[in-house]
């Protein structure tokens, strides 16, 4: 392999800061970059992080060229009520690929892109398969869902021209301690809305897995769609009770309303996390795991035993002693 000059977008994040970190251990990358609107909150100790928004086209424009990498971690893909509103979150993600991906291919040096997506690109309609694999026509039903799929298409028509290969992970729901999840925050409510008449499968991964995706990726050139699936799923109802959490029933007609109480409860719930919770979302993990070798992803119900384990308040008792 080629020695790498790697550009991360969206470093600030948690999936790009942890990436960051496992390529500063590779002795096969030379550089690393980042960008984002926000700074990581991990130590690096080799990548150079550079705080552009992406709402700052020049400025980005201006260093992806100058950096000219050879390859792109693409986590500039904002995920809607993680960190920004849907309509933000949309637009920065848009900006941000165009900007990031065009920059890099004029400055001529660019060998590899590889981008976060979802399992969001297939949908839960009437007719999609309930476990979709790369082979299902993608047919997203929710606006995060269209926007992972131009978000494909954009890096592979690039990938195209510029003759290089692309490949495009779509992850499954990604909730950790630290992971700025709407699902994830929804989930650990004291109180969650189901469905009333459903209860969907749907299957997560942890971030630590999704990390080690993206590098595996990288050091394999993998081109084209990947499914990253943690093993196993769980539904919405086995999901609140293994919290401790209540659930609350929740009428088709009355998601709207739904949606607006748990956003005044502190956790916005945005349109793929409804579709998720009345109509499920679980991918076929196959190819990934043995393309990239990835044996040992942690299991769905492992996922949420960690969700609900993080931070919980433990009581000292004889707290004085112990002080003095």
């Amino acid at each position: 392999m080629t020695r790498m000059r790697v550009l991360v977008t969206g470093m600030g994040g948690e999936l790009g800061t942890r990436v960051a970190q496992l390529l500063e251990a590779s002795t096969d990358v030379d550089e690393i970059a980042g960008v984002d609107f926000v700074p990581p909150r991990r130590r690096l100790r080799r990548a150079e992080f550079h705080r552009i928004d992406p709402k700052n086209r020049e400025r980005l424009v201006a260093f992806v060229q100058d950096y000219a990498p050879t390859v792109i971690a693409h986590f500039g893909v904002y995920e809607p009520a993680a960190r920004m509103g849907p309509a933000a979150a949309a637009e920065r993600t848009e900006l941000c690929t165009v900007a990031a991906l065009s920059a890099a291919a004029r400055a001529g040096s660019l060998e590899y892109v590889v981008a976060r997506s979802g399992l969001e690109v297939y949908g839960r309609r009437v007719g999609v398969a309930s476990v979709p694999d790369e082979a299902v026509p993608p047919a997203p039903g929710s606006p995060y869902g269209e926007t992972l799929l131009r978000v494909e298409a954009m890096a592979a028509g690039m990938g195209r021209r510029q003759g290089i290969p692309v490949g495009a992970l779509r992850y499954a729901p990604i909730v950790g301690s630290h992971v700025p999840s709407p699902l994830g925050r929804l989930l650990r409510l004291p109180a969650v809305p189901v469905s009333a008449f459903s209860d969907p499968p749907f299957s997560l991964l942890h971030p630590a897995d999704a990390a080690e995706a993206m590098v595996s990726a990288i050091a394999l050139r993998v081109d084209g769609p990947l499914n990253i699936v943690g093993p196993g799923a769980a539904s919405p109802w086995q999901a609140v009770r293994l919290g401790g959490r209540v659930p609350v029933p929740v009428a088709p007609p009355l998601w709207g309303w739904a949606s607006r109480v748990v956003e005044l409860a502190g956790a916005a719930i945005a349109p793929h996390v409804v579709e998720l919770l009345r109509y499920g979302r679980t991918g076929s993990g196959g190819r990934a795991a043995e393309v990239l070798g990835m044996s040992d992803v942690r299991p769905t119900q492992q996922v949420l035993q960690d969700l609900y384990e993080w931070a919980q308040v433990v009581p000292l008792v004889g707290g004085a002693e112990a002080v003095a």
